[in-house]
């Protein structure tokens, strides 16, 4: 899927939009410890890639500005049993490039994320986030997203 809103451009990552996107990751306190933005690109990001693109319920998001990608995050669309078998759109792995951020790019994202997962017959729109971004609290409660669960996580390799 391709959409426009102005000059910003919603497209499915592509495989040589790898480097661009694992930099993005990388591009903050908590991603510096847990990326390798290096060249050659580690093989997991290419078999994690090609993963992600063969599912139709992964989309991985692309936002470019003028040919150069500003942004990314991964919608996951899940069906469940629960609340009469609703849909949920996951976001994860949201990041907007350091000289983007504060200018409303991320408001965007978020609205675009929103339409696609309407679009796609989700009831509810849920996203994880670590307890070190508090900025990143204050910006999803500004969007209506409420803390309303509290979640784990095992690390079970490495």
């Amino acid at each position: 899927m391709l959409e426009k809103t102005g000059d910003i451009e919603f497209r499915r990552a592509r495989p040589a939009d790898l480097p661009a996107l694992v930099e993005l990751l990388a591009n903050d306190p908590l991603g510096r410890e847990r990326e390798a933005p290096e060249t050659p690109l580690p093989l997991t990001y290419h078999d994690a890639f090609k993963a992600i693109d063969a599912d139709p319920n992964q989309f991985l998001v692309a936002v470019v500005e003028a040919g150069r990608i500003v942004g990314t995050l991964q919608l996951t669309f899940i069906p469940g049993l629960s609340r009469k078998g609703a849909w949920r759109g996951q976001i994860e792995a949201v990041r907007i490039a350091g000289d983007r951020r504060r200018a409303g790019l991320g408001q965007l994202v978020f609205e675009w994320a929103f339409a696609e997962c309407r679009r796609r017959g989700c009831e509810l729109v849920q996203l994880t986030t670590d307890k070190g971004r508090p900025d990143a609290h204050r910006f999803y409660e500004r969007l209506g997203f409420h803390a309303s669960h509290l979640g784990y996580k095992l690390q079970i390799s490495r």
